[in-house]
Order: C-alpha cells, then structure tokens, then sequence
C-alpha cells in the first residue's frame, strides 16, 4: 500500500530526475528523505508495476539528427510480436510498439528512426524493410515537420487519498 511519502516522490520524479552525480541524493533533500530511502521507494514502485521504467530523453536535434519519421505497419496480427522484436533490434530504431487499429487507420505496428537527414532516414528505412522482408507489407512514413517540447508524460499532481472521516457513533 501507498503511503503519503511515495506519492511525494512519484510528484517530484514525474518532470524528470536531476541532471547530477547522486539525482537520489538530490530527490532526497528536496523531499527530506534520505538517498537510501529514495532508492528503496522507487524500487519497491517499479516491482509493484506503479512505475514501469525510468528512461532518458535525448534531445536528438542538438546531437545533429535533424530528420526523424514515425513508420506505420500494417502488420498481421500474428506476426507483430515476431516483427516488432526483428524492427527493435536494428540500431538505428529509437522507438517500436504497437497499437491497436481503428477504422480510420488501419496500422497497428510503429517505429521511429532518426537520421542526420531525410536521406539517411529513407535508407536506414530500406535497409529495414530487406532485413525484416517488410516490403510485403502496407505502411505510411510520417516525417516530423516541427520539434516542439520533448519531454516525459507528466500526470496530474499525485496525491495521497484521502482518509475517509471518522464519524462518532453513539
């Protein structure tokens, strides 16, 4: 069970851990929690699934890959896990999932690749399509025309909830 210190700390990681040699350290002095605490928090949130992975956001742009595009599959749904393990593994796929299709876009499976230029993204794309023999199947590429903000999901403010009222029986 949750307690009023672990949604605290869910709030404080949520914009992002600091950029620092000990970010736990940090985290704990901001929330008056020992460093050691911190850490034991945040594993017991990710064994319990609250919490299902800690990642970086790399500001791609500023590291000179000026093109990305988001390729969409339309995959049998057979062979989406099988396919998506093949896509994930190239070195040059930042991203690969799935979703579930709707009447009004029938792709269910997505990878993202970025690349200096819309160039090096189209070639790394056929490189992908011959490796994993996705010619046979249709798909739209969805270059990105504009970066706005890259960051991590923020959620609502997480609060403890609140303790039902005692009421005086009598």
């Amino acid at each position: 069970m949750l307690d009023a210190r672990d949604f605290e700390l869910l709030t404080e990681i949520q914009s992002g851990l600091p950029i620092s040699p000990r970010p736990y350290h940090e985290i704990g002095q901001t929330l008056g929690m020992p460093e050691a605490e911190v850490i034991e928090r945040l594993t017991f949130l990710k064994q319990t699934g609250l919490i299902k992975r800690l990642g970086v956001i790399v500001k791609h742009r500023q590291l000179g890959y000026r093109a990305n595009a988001m390729i969409v599959w339309n995959i049998p749904d057979a062979l989406v896990k099988t396919l998506g393990g093949r896509i994930s593994r190239s070195t040059f796929v930042t991203l690969c999932y799935q979703r579930p299709r709707t009447t009004e876009w029938p792709y269910n499976l997505y990878c993202m690749i970025h690349g200096k230029d819309r160039d090096t993204v189209l070639a790394q794309l056929e490189q992908l399509s011959v490796d994993c023999n996705l010619d046979q199947f249709d798909r739209e590429i969805l270059f990105s025309r504009r970066c706005f903000k890259q960051r991590g999901a923020l959620y609502r403010p997480v609060v403890a909830p609140a303790k039902p009222p005692e009421f005086a029986h009598g």
